[in-house]
């Protein structure tokens, strides 16, 4: 199992820095987390961490390279329950996101539904629900299988935190080989799920792993939320039963790549030494 870290560490700092600072927390694997269409000012000028997903590739290849840092992720989080639209994030950021990692070797493009900003995707129905979603990632799909790169939808939404919903749209979009699952074991907690039954329904399907623990006080908002950030805690320190997950993931024959979102170098170096004690137990 390879630990990586979510390439946003660091407020205020460029792509190149948060690359940099999780080198320096003993950690060699990063993703690309955010990105953006055309150009940026806050990349710029030196205040955002973002990549351009126009970016020729050997720019990241070398920012990646000079901190010693392996790519093994492309986050391509959108919002496929509203209406498409020029600001929104969609299939053509998906699909842009999918040709640049297969261009820079990454196997794994995560996306997920996220949530609806619109009175239109505040009222869909389970179906329609469902319906968009499949709409929405058809095309990233066919370039997916196209580029060899694996699609995979992470728990981050009223559709995926579901069992169900995360299956019904698997079962719709077919293609096993390029349509998976990265694990996000905050979120599935979070949304109401229990992790440990998305290893035991979908097994060999879980491609990518990210690591979060929540704590106690969130139990409150379990199936009201769908989906955060970053955890502000280590992993085992919360309740969301990290070890557990990490011996299942093992069993199921699980040996990819992961992610760490959790804030906070102390965070982050702790958790990292806990996987790969649990993953040794």
């Amino acid at each position: 199992m390879k630990i990586g870290c979510f390439a946003l560490v660091e407020p205020f700092q460029v792509m190149a820095r948060q690359f940099q600072a999780i080198k320096e927390m003993g950690i060699t694997c990063a993703d690309i987390t955010d990105n953006h269409q055309g150009g940026m000012l806050g990349v710029e000028y030196g205040f955002a961490a973002s990549i351009s997903l126009d970016s020729h590739p050997e720019k990241i290849r070398r920012m990646a390279a000079a901190a010693g840092i392996e790519l093994t992720a492309f986050c391509a989080h959108a919002n496929l329950l509203d209406p498409p639209a020029p600001d929104v994030y969609g299939t053509n950021e998906i699909i842009k996101a999918i040709r640049l990692a297969a261009q820079l070797g990454i196997q794994d493009v995560i996306t997920a539904e996220g949530d609806p900003k619109t009175e239109f995707g505040e009222h869909l129905t389970r179906a329609e629900q469902i319906f968009a979603t499949v709409e929405k990632l058809r095309a990233p799909v066919a370039w997916a299988r196209e580029m060899g790169v694996k699609l995979l939808l992470e728990p981050h939404g009223r559709v995926t935190d579901t069992l169900d919903g995360m299956g019904a749209v698997l079962d719709k979009l077919g293609h096993a080989e390029s349509v998976g699952v990265c694990l996000d074991t905050g979120n599935s907690w979070l949304g109401g799920a229990d992790p440990l039954d998305y290893i035991k329904t979908f097994g060999k399907r879980i491609g990518h792993v990210h690591w979060k623990d929540m704590p106690k006080e969130m139990e409150a908002k379990r199936g009201t939320m769908f989906g955060c950030g970053m955890a502000a805690i280590p992993l085992g320190d919360g309740v969301v039963g990290i070890p557990a997950i990490v011996k299942a993931l093992k069993q199921s024959g699980f040996d990819g790549a992961t992610t760490l979102e959790i804030f906070g170098a102390d965070n982050i170096k702790l958790s990292a030494q806990r996987l790969r004690e649990w993953w040794q137990a």
